[in-house]
């Protein structure tokens, strides 16, 4: 089990520093910095690239952006394999829902239970 943890800390650990790198040393803007950790996931997936990446790593590679891009990959990748070229445009929602749901359930539960103040 350590060594698990040791491979998904090493590699979200890399991502994430090059990441701060990216901001720290370039006039990217966070925001772009984002979109580019996607689309990366999404080019490395679907060149096949980052599914070893995600097997090795696990965590490591699934929880950061880039990670999010694969899943869109794969999920256009499986819908186009089971309803054609119009899989193109639900597959990557239909595999993103559960996350993309539970993250704004999150915040709304988190919104209603505390107050914001301006300090």
């Amino acid at each position: 089990m350590f060594v698990e943890l040791l491979k998904a800390f090493l590699i979200g650990g890399g991502l994430c520093a090059i990441g701060q790198v990216l901001i720290d040393y370039t006039k990217l803007t966070p925001a772009r910095i984002l979109v580019g950790y996607v689309t990366a996931g999404v080019l490395l997936s679907g060149l096949g690239i980052y599914q070893p990446l995600i097997e090795f790593a696990g965590a490591g590679a699934t929880v950061p952006l880039t990670g999010f891009g694969a899943l869109l990959a794969r999920g256009v990748r499986m819908a186009v394999d089971e309803s054609g070229w119009p899989g193109i445009l639900a597959g990557g929602l239909s595999a993103a829902a559960p996350g993309i749901t539970a993250a704004v359930l999150t915040g709304l539960i988190i919104a209603l239970l505390f107050r914001s103040s301006f300090k």
